[in-house]
């Protein structure tokens, strides 16, 4: 593919490929896609490297026992981690089912005449 995403010429493509892919609706649904998964995206990875980091950097506070028992810091960190990546799975799903789906499949069905 070339830069702007177009293929080479000569290559196969659906048609009204090029008038989709141009329209007004594809760019906003592309926009709206854009605007939640790049910052969540940015943020869960930010959240990782600061575990990271700590448990590169700051091992002593990463094993800090929490009141008495065998629970440490990093273990609740790490533990964290997993409940951080569920939390974005059902919060994009949500989002997804309210406000992308419905606008993505209209599209579709524009784009297909309603065939599946």
């Amino acid at each position: 593919m070339t830069a702007d995403h177009r293929p080479p010429e000569g290559a196969q493509r659906p048609p009204g490929f090029d008038e989709v892919r141009d329209s007004a609706e594809f760019a906003a649904l592309r926009r709206s896609f854009r605007r939640v998964v790049f910052p969540t995206t940015a943020g869960f990875l930010a959240w990782y490297a600061l575990y990271v980091l700590l448990a590169a950097y700051a091992p002593e506070l990463m094993g800090t026992r929490l009141g008495g028992s065998t629970i440490t810091v990093g273990l609740l960190l790490g533990l964290g981690q997993f409940v951080t990546t569920f939390a974005i799975t059902m919060a994009y799903r949500r989002w997804a089912d309210r406000r992308f789906d419905a606008r993505a499949e209209a599209l579709r069905a524009q784009i297909t005449g309603g065939a599946r």
